[in-house]
């Protein structure tokens, strides 16, 4: 399979574009670098049938020279966009002129060519939603425009499936929508901009106060990144799905069921790097943070035959030694 992959030298997109390599397939990473690293995709250099392309996800030309590259494209996996919660306060706009810019490019050069595509959603697209777990037909709740920035992520996910959609309906583009529930693993930014598994992490390994928004009270479903990038791959590897079903406008939830609050995640960090670090509560939470945050799998495991299978505890020695060894 002849694949792009945008956002391709990011966190999820390295470990994506590392999988599909190894497992055979033609790759041409699409990556300006904003947040992604050419040293997160060092493995895969000189690999047969590997090409790294910098450059814009929203500029049609590179598309055009990705699959000149390869004698055309089977499949666009769409991961380029900007992720971490201090960008959606601090450049709500960036965050959504990137996001949708992108995406529209991708999309149309898929309908053009005919390739599948996969788009990388997030469960922000349900925005403040308590009700869980969260499925498919779970309604989009997004509280008002004026109090804060943090839905310029999460609404500009929304509009995204939308579009996918349209171009399913419209178009009859084989697209499929996944939906990655707090991916962590090695490589995870742990600076400011980061996410919170990283950052924990960081700060157990600097000795500096493990901070954390709110009562911590806050759940999550951890994942971790190679469950989810098996769930990115099978999305677009599989014609149909293993039910017989058409996955044409499909959308997976990649989650963990594990369900765990922030405190209750900082603790095992601690546990597990031995750290000295204290917790610290900011008594002012992420405004538009949600309470909970758990997915429905059912649509995964019945049409992509997909479940995650390491443990948070699993996932995090795993990254504690990841982060050591990077820091020697």
């Amino acid at each position: 399979m002849r694949c792009i992959v945008t956002g391709g030298a990011g966190f999820l997109g390295s470990h994506l574009t590392e999988r599909l390599v190894a497992m055979g397939h033609s790759v041409v990473v699409i990556d300006d670098m904003f947040r992604g690293k050419k040293k997160n995709v060092e493995g895969c250099k000189g690999m047969p049938d590997y090409y790294l392309m910098m450059g814009d996800a929203a500029n049609r030309d590179i598309y055009e020279k990705a699959s000149d590259k390869m004698g055309g494209v089977d499949c666009i996996f769409h991961l380029a966009a900007i992720n971490g919660t201090r960008w959606f306060h601090e450049r709500p706009d960036f965050v959504i002129q990137v996001n949708l810019d992108t995406l529209r490019t991708a999309l149309d050069f898929a309908k053009v060519r005919g390739a599948r595509f996969v788009f990388t959603s997030s469960p922000e697209a349900f925005g403040e939603q308590p009700e869980m777990p969260l499925r498919n037909d779970s309604e989009s709740l997004f509280s008002a425009a004026e109090k804060h920035g943090r839905h310029s992520y999460g609404a500009s996910k929304y509009l995204g499936e939308i579009l996918v959609q349209h171009a399913v309906k419209e178009h009859s583009l084989d697209a499929r929508i996944v939906r990655p529930f707090n991916g962590y693993g090695p490589r995870l930014p742990g600076d400011s901009y980061g996410q919170v598994t990283g950052i924990f992490l960081k700060q157990c390994h600097t000795g500096e106060t493990i901070t954390i928004h709110g009562d911590g009270e806050q759940t999550r479903s951890f994942t971790w990144v190679e469950d989810i990038v098996e769930g990115i791959q099978m999305a677009g590897e599989l014609d149909q799905g293993i039910d017989g079903s058409n996955l044409a406008g499909a959308a997976f939830n990649l989650g963990s069921a594990e369900e765990i609050s922030i405190t209750d995640l900082a603790q095992i960090c601690l546990e597990i790097t031995g750290s000295n670090s204290e917790i610290e509560f900011q008594e002012v939470g992420h405004p538009g943070d949600s309470q909970r945050r758990l997915p429905d799998l059912s649509t995964s495991e019945l049409m992509l035959g997909w479940s995650a299978n390491v443990s948070l505890r699993q996932g995090i020695e795993s990254c504690w030694r990841w982060q050591k060894a990077e820091q020697r």
